[in-house]
C-alpha cells in the first residue's frame, strides 16, 4: 500500500448497514466479507476502513451484495473529531490482526512441537505443505494489515526459523546464506531504520545501539509498509529486515546475539523485553510487569519517537544497572 494510503490526517470509510433476520446464512456471509476486507466494527453495525480508492471499492462492492441481499447499507467517509481517536482506530485494527497473527504463530508452534516428537519423511512432507499454507495465509492477513500490527513480526519469524528446519531436514540448507556473524564493531556507522511509533522492543533496541553498539548512531523512523531501505541502512523490527524477530525471538534478543554481547545484565534485559513484547511469559521476570507499565506511559505521553527513546533509556539504564548489582 502507498503511504498516501494513509494520510497525515487520517479519513475513515464506514459501512453502516442492516440485514434482514433470515436467513441466517446472509448474515455470517456478510460478517465474513467483512472480515476478509479487514474491517473492524466500532458499533454492531458501523465497520470501519482507513480510507483510500482500494477500501472504498471493498465497501462498495459488500454494500451492493447486502442490498442485493434484502438488507439496507451506505458507506460515508468521515474525519473522527471526537468519543473515538485515530490513535484509537488505528489500535482496533492492529489488536484483530494481531489476534490474527497470533493464530498462525500457534499453529507453527504446534506443527513444531510434532516435529520434535516424530519427523518421519511423511511427517516432514505434510509439514512443508501446512507450512506453504501458512505462509499463504500471513501473506493474505498482511494484506489488510494496515498499520503495521507488531504480530507480524512473530509470525514471519517463526515461519522462516521452521521453513529453515525443514529445508535442513531436507538436506536443502544454502550455507552461503545464512548470517554472517558480526561484532557490535561492524555494525558501527551504520544508519539504523525502523518502524514509526516504537514500543518496548523498537525502544530497547534503540537503547541498546546506542548505549553498546554506536552512541552515535543515526536512527530513522518511517512508515511500517511500503518502505524501500536505502544502500548501507540497517531496519531492525521491521518486516524483511536485517535485524527482526527470528523464531520466537524478539528483535532485541535477534540483535544482542548479532552484536555478540553476552553481557548477563543484558540477557536478563533480553527477557523482559521479550515477555513485554510476545506477551507469551516465557522468562516470568517478576519486574516485567512494571516495566511494562512504565513503558505504557512513556508511550502515551510522547507520541514523538525521539521522546519515547530519551524517556525510555533512563528506566532501562536504571534496569541494565540493577541487574548488574544482583549479578555483583
Amino acid at each position: 500500500m502507498n503511504d498516501d494510503a494513509i494520510p497525515q490526517e487520517q479519513r475513515w470509510l464506514f459501512l453502516i448497514h442492516q440485514l434482514p433476520s433470515k436467513p441466517a446464512y446472509f448474515r455470517v456471509k456478510i460478517w465474513r466479507r467483512l472480515q476478509g476486507i479487514g474491517a473492524v466494527a466500532v458499533k454492531s453495525t458501523v465497520y470501519a476502513l482507513p480510507a483510500n480508492s482500494e477500501t472504498q471499492e471493498d465497501f462498495e462492492w459488500l454494500l451492493k451484495e447486502i442490498v442485493e441481499g434484502g438488507g439496507e447499507a451506505m458507506v460515508c467517509e468521515a474525519r473522527l473529531i471526537d468519543g473515538l481517536s485515530d490513535t484509537q482506530a488505528r489500535a482496533l485494527f492492529d489488536a484483530a490482526r494481531d489476534e490474527d497473527y497470533e493464530a498462525i504463530a500457534k499453529e507453527v508452534r504446534s506443527l513444531s512441537s510434532r516435529l520434535d516428537e516424530v519427523a518421519a519423511p511423511e511427517d516432514t512432507a505434510e509439514a512443508t505443505t501446512q507450512i506453504k499454507r501458512l505462509r499463504k495465509r500471513l501473506a493474505d492477513i498482511a494484506a489488510i494489515d494496515f498499520f503495521g500490527a507488531t504480530g507480524r513480526l512473530s509470525a514471519e519469524g517463526l515461519i522462516a526459523e521452521l521453513e529453515r528446519r525443514l529445508a535442513k531436514d531436507s538436506d536443502m540448507t544454502n550455507t552461503s546464506a545464512e548470517t554472517p556473524p558480526q561484532t557490535a564493531a561492524d555494525l558501527k556507522g551504520r544508519v539504523w531504520v525502523t518502524r514509526k511509533g516504537v514500543h518496548i522492543d523498537r525502544i530497547a533496541c534503540s537503547w541498546l545501539i546506542r548505549r553498546f553498539i554506536d552512541p552515535d548512531a543515526v536512527i530513522r523512523f518511517v512508515p511500517g509498509k511500503g518502505y524501500e531501505p536505502k544502500a548501507g541502512e540497517l531496519r531492525f523490527d521491521m518486516f524483511e529486515g536485517e535485524i527482526t524477530h527470528e523464531g520466537d525471538r524478539c528483535s532485541f534478543e535477534v540483535l544482542l546475539v548479532r552484536a555478540g554481547l553476552a553481557d548477563p545484565a543484558l540477557r536478563a534485559i533480553s527477557e523482559i523485553v521479550h515477555d513485554i513484547d510476545l506477551k507469551d511469559r516465557k522468562f516470568g521476570h517478576e519486574e516485567a510487569t512494571g516495566i511494562a507499565s512504565l513503558i505504557v506511559g512513556v508511550c502515551a505521553a510522547n507520541p514523538d519517537d525521539e521522546q519515547r527513546i530519551a524517556q525510555g533509556t533512563p528506566v532501562l539504564d536504571n534496569l541494565y544497572q540493577y541487574f548488574k548489582s544482583k549479578r555483583a
